[in-house]
């Protein structure tokens, strides 16, 4: 069977095929990715970077975007949920450790991508810790915590007040478009909005 050509490396280079080309084409983008952002991303630059072929490239990832998610996933690590023995401090803190992270260049790629996706759920899945089953998964986890520390009734554990916060603060980055929310905006989202409800979940009639 002749080779394909768009396996083929250009430069005389050794032909790369399978895993081995694809982590090249992969670690071509995470570098663009890193180098120029999101906008910057383009087929033609990670293939030279990567030297193989563009349709190498499109025969593994159909576009642009689906690249970039690829490498953004490479780049990105889970954290696992604060756990410093009650609700207030611990949404506190993950809320902090969002608002460093959307404010970095990192999260600046995060939100062109965000941004990029439209809300597509399949392409949102794709993001770490940023799929809707996720970011809940997360909240539920912190809230769980102060359920069980008799800080919250169960009748709290509900993925939209799990939530609140988070989307509050992703509201200043995607509504507002702040580069960065001031540290009183998240203790004005905790005090004022989300302990309030989780209290006040355990109070109402249901």
């Amino acid at each position: 069977m002749a080779d394909d050509p768009a396996e083929r490396p250009a430069g005389g280079q050794t032909r790369r095929r399978g895993a081995v080309l694809e982590e090249a084409i992969l670690d071509a983008a995470v570098e663009e990715l890193t180098e120029s952002g999101f906008s910057g991303l383009t087929m033609d630059r990670v293939a030279e970077r990567a030297r193989t072929n563009k349709n190498a490239i499109y025969r593994r990832w159909p576009n642009r975007l689906a690249l970039g998610i690829a490498a953004y996933r490479r780049l990105a690590k889970s954290v696992q949920p604060p756990d410093t023995g009650n609700l207030r401090d611990d949404v506190l803190e993950q809320l902090r450790r969002a608002n460093r992270h959307w404010s970095s260049p990192l999260g600046s790629i995060l939100r062109d991508l965000l941004a990029a996706a439209g809300g597509a759920s399949e392409l949102m899945a794709q993001l770490p810790d940023q799929s809707a089953d996720a970011v809940a998964s997360s909240w539920l986890t912190i809230l769980g915590r102060a359920v069980a520390r008799g800080e919250a009734a169960p009748e709290a554990l509900h993925p939209r007040v799990a939530t609140v916060a988070i989307v509050l603060l992703r509201n200043e980055f995607v509504v507002r478009g702040v580069p960065t929310a001031p540290d009183e905006v998240l203790v004005e989202i905790v005090d004022e909005v989300y302990l309030p409800l989780v209290r006040q979940r355990g109070t109402s009639a249901e």
